[in-house]
């Protein structure tokens, strides 16, 4: 049984998910601090229960849910496991900003064509992409 109060709680909630879908389609790069909140606790912990989340941004777990599915579904962010590649017997690691000119999609894809790029990612900021690469010992080395 759902009392008076509750209801103005969950027409808040409803309102402010269906803005977010109204934001996110029209305008990409605007996000709603819900959103925010939302993508800097997954940032910290991208395993993070979205029951928890919930509890400190003051949504349901399911709105919770279809905002991470539709920050991921329009581009916003994805989830990803980062490893670390000394503990997976690569001896060599880079991590390089790149400025582009021109198409950065083309360039990003690009460098992901490269075996050694891990992980090529567009960005906003100092730099359009950031790529990591990883080789191990014997990989490209030259003799002197």
């Amino acid at each position: 049984m759902t009392n008076a109060s509750d209801q103005p709680l969950r027409e808040t909630k409803k309102s402010a998910e269906r803005s977010t879908s109204e934001l996110i389609s029209s305008a990409p790069n605007a996000l709603d601090s819900i959103d925010r909140q939302i993508i800097s606790h997954l940032q910290r912990d991208g395993r993070r229960a979205y029951g928890a989340i919930a509890n400190e941004v003051g949504l349901s777990e399911a709105g919770v849910r279809r905002r991470v599915q539709r920050l991921k579904d329009s581009g916003v962010m994805q989830i990803v496991a980062i490893t670390d590649p000394l503990q997976l017997g690569y001896g060599r690691e880079a991590l390089i900003g790149i400025r582009v000119h021109g198409d950065v999609r083309l360039v990003a894809d690009k460098i992901a064509s490269i075996d050694e790029a891990n992980y090529v990612v567009m960005t906003a900021g100092s730099f359009d992409i950031i790529a990591e690469v990883i080789a191990s010992m014997t990989t490209h080395s030259s003799t002197s």
